[in-house]
């Protein structure tokens, strides 16, 4: 028996043992998975997660394993042009306390994992959770395999497509009618790792950056499919032409979200990362948010009332993360603009103020 039980191995769901072991609780995973791992390429960690991750001791980890860029940098995707940039340095960093950091997902994973071993978190694979109950101030998983584990509380932070979340609400993840190809491969000579760059084009976008310390280069090209991916980005820009046949071919990864939705917790089942607020990846705030989750529920859970925890985690967190899935959706509109709506976005990013933090303060301030 555990204090508290956490369905699914993730990011989110490893950040989360890790924040409550840390708390002082006894977690126990139950991963679906025969092994534990991460499926994808890069990721971008905002302050407001780094910051969270310093306060956990993990920061310096994730930092060796990946890169601190110097700007966020947004181009046509036609031309090349650069539209506006965010510098991430030292004033960046003061001004939010904490780094934006890129790193491979399997590398953050892989410190998360080790944290929680480290921390005494039980890490249990091969447990496919097929419903949950909750009555008695208990919470009780029970897995394909017969075997039930039981909790004063349970998390449920397996993805988007979590099977747990139908228990609470009857939605199915949308389909924005894009698609996501990934890949990396050895960074080009030419490649300035200082950069995070963004290619804005036509129902379609192109983002580069560097991972590992500099050895790699990290791709993701998006368009509106299905299609042929050399089609979509015909009469872009020379640098994306270069950077189109390292992407993986074998795979792709639908553009999905869903809804906002009000109502996370039933009774000591709360839903957590994905499987309480999926969202778009424009703002880069998948793994953030769900690491702002964590920190809440750990917290929250402070006190020992998990009732009381579990209700002022979904009061904190819902208004927050319904922000971002919104503005994250609208940034996609943004980003994919032509003709006209192009010529205005890009003369808005043009005349920006460099200085202004006017768009991110309230996602990366404290």
């Amino acid at each position: 028996m555990s204090d508290v039980v956490v369905v699914g191995g993730g990011i989110g769901g490893l950040a989360t043992a890790f924040a409550l072991t840390r708390a002082g609780w006894s977690v126990r995973v139950l991963e679906r998975s025969p092994e534990f791992g991460e499926v994808g390429a890069g990721l971008q960690l905002g302050p407001n997660a780094t910051r969270l991750l310093a306060a956990w001791g993990l920061l310096d980890r994730v930092i060796a394993a990946g890169v601190l860029p110097g700007r966020l940098v947004f181009r046509d995707a036609l031309t090349g042009e650069e539209l506006t940039r965010l510098d991430l340095g030292e004033g960046f960093r003061r001004r939010y306390g904490a780094p934006y950091v890129v790193a491979h997902r399997s590398d953050l994973h892989a410190i998360l994992l080790d944290a929680c071993a480290e921390a005494g978190v039980e890490l249990l694979n091969g447990r496919h959770v097929e419903r949950v109950a909750t009555e008695g101030g208990r919470a009780r998983a029970y897995c394909a395999d017969g075997s039930v584990h039981e909790g004063g509380a349970l998390v449920a932070a397996d993805g988007l497509q979590s099977g747990l979340r139908a228990q609470l609400v009857a939605d199915e993840p949308e389909n924005s009618g894009y698609v996501a190809y990934r890949g990396t491969c050895p960074l080009p000579e030419d490649f300035d790792t200082s950069d995070v760059v963004a290619y804005l084009g036509p129902e379609c976008h192109f983002v580069q950056y560097a991972l590992r310390g500099g050895e790699l280069l990290n791709q993701v090209a998006v368009f509106r499919g299905p299609g042929d991916l050399e089609a979509a980005f015909d009469g872009c820009c020379a640098q994306i032409g270069k950077g189109l046949p390292h992407l993986w071919r074998d795979r792709h990864w639908p553009m999905l979200d869903r809804p906002p939705v009000g109502t996370w917790v039933r009774g000591r089942m709360a839903l957590l990362g994905d499987a309480a607020h999926p969202m778009l990846q424009y703002l880069a705030q998948g793994a953030c948010q769900a690491i702002e989750d964590a920190h809440v529920l750990a917290e929250q859970s402070a006190g020992g009332d998990w009732d009381r925890a579990l209700a002022a985690y979904q009061e904190i967190r819902v208004p927050r993360t319904a922000r971002v899935q919104g503005t994250a959706r609208l940034w996609g509109d943004i980003w994919h603009v032509d003709g006209v709506a192009r010529v205005l976005r890009n003369e808005l990013f043009r005349t920006r103020d460099l200085s202004s933090h006017t768009y991110v303060d309230w996602l990366y301030g404290s």
